[in-house]
């Protein structure tokens, strides 16, 4: 099977189901900004020195990429057939930020993405699943969609920015703090 198949070249793209949209269509635009996160995920995990985060990081880009397809699926037949997630996947993420906040100190303030690369691109990765989900969030007004993407993507940013912070004591650094002038 070839790579390219020229049936985007009029700028349109599939749905799962057959669908033909445009390619500024939102839930392209979801899925696509989902699948740049997986691959800014697979970059960070090349930095990571600590097993259990890489561990981690294939288990959510394995979701995310549930959440993609999810996304991307106009049909019920077809969603009903597929991969979902679970509470359970909500659960895991919760767990993961609990066990690294008993570890770190109280925040203080905003803080300045600093100091450290990896940190300061799972920081990226945190504001970047922001955006996911408000294009998801647009979607699901739109179109529908599953009550627990929205919630996965909402945990997930709170994991990387406590994710972040663990690296940043992980790596005795420093964390800067913003001071508001008010």
């Amino acid at each position: 099977m070839a790579t390219y198949t020229k049936t985007g070249d009029n700028g349109t793209t599939s749905l799962v189901g057959g669908t033909r949209v445009k390619k500024y269509d939102v839930r392209v635009k979801a899925y696509g900004e989902i699948d740049s996160l997986v691959s800014l995920m697979g970059y960070i995990g090349t930095l990571l020195k600590n097993d259990e985060y890489k561990n981690a990081f294939f288990v959510i880009q394995d979701k995310l990429f549930i959440c993609e397809s999810i996304v991307a699926c106009e049909k019920a037949e077809i969603l009903e057939k597929m991969d979902s997630i679970l509470d359970s996947d909500i659960s895991y993420l919760e767990k993961k930020i609990d066990a690294m906040e008993e570890e770190l100190p109280r925040l203080k303030s905003f803080i300045i993405p600093s100091s450290s690369q990896s940190a300061c691109l799972v920081h990226m990765a945190r504001t970047l699943c922001r955006k996911c989900e408000r294009l998801c969030v647009e979607c699901s007004d739109k179109y529908g969609l599953d009550a627990n993407v929205l919630k996965y993507l909402n945990r997930l940013s709170d994991y990387f920015f406590v994710l972040s912070r663990k690296i940043m004591q992980d790596k005795h650094r420093t964390e800067r703090y913003w001071k508001s002038r008010m």
